[in-house]
C-alpha cells in the first residue's frame, strides 16, 4: 500500500485512518442504501476492520438488512455525517463511504450489488461486475 486511506465527517470531529488496502469497493442499490444516501446507490469500501483506527466519538444506530445482517451505522453527533458502519456478525469488516474519503477519487468499484433494488435513472457503470443481491461469500 502506497498510503493510508483517510477520511472523517464534514465538520472533522470524527476521523479515520485505515493502513490497507479495500478488501471489497462497489456500488450498493438496496433500498437501506438509497434511504441513507438520498440517491440510487451508496459508494462502500470495505477494509480489515484491524487496520482502521477511530479518532472521535460517533454516534450509532443499528437496523438490519436484507438478508438479516445487523448493520451499526456510525455518524458524527456534531455534523450528522455518516462515516462507517461495522456489522457484529462480521466482526472483521469496517465499512466507510468513499464520499467520506479525504481523497474518493481512491475509489475503485468492483461490482454492483443488489441491482434487483436499482431505480432505472441510476446508471452504474456496466462493465462492472452486477448481483441481484449480495454476492456468494
Amino acid at each position: 500500500m502506497t498510503r493510508p486511506f483517510t477520511g472523517g465527517c464534514a465538520c472533522g470531529a470524527l476521523r479515520y485512518e485505515i493502513t490497507a488496502e479495500p478488501s471489497m469497493a462497489f456500488a450498493c442499490q438496496c433500498r437501506q442504501c438509497q434511504h441513507d444516501s438520498g440517491t440510487g446507490h451508496a459508494s462502500i469500501l470495505n477494509f480489515p476492520r484491524a487496520e482502521a483506527v477511530v479518532h472521535g466519538d460517533a454516534t450509532r444506530w443499528s437496523e438490519v438488512g436484507d438478508l438479516g445482517t445487523v448493520k451499526t451505522h456510525a455518524f458524527c453527533p456534531t455534523c450528522g455525517s455518516k462515516v462507517f458502519t461495522t456489522f457484529p456478525d462480521l466482526p472483521d469488516f469496517f465499512a466507510v463511504r468513499a464520499a467520506s474519503l479525504d481523497d474518493p477519487s481512491r475509489f475503485q468499484p468492483t461490482m454492483v450489488l443488489w441491482t434487483a433494488s436499482a431505480q432505472p435513472w441510476d446508471r452504474i457503470d456496466p462493465e462492472l461486475t452486477a448481483f441481484e443481491k449480495m454476492p456468494p461469500r
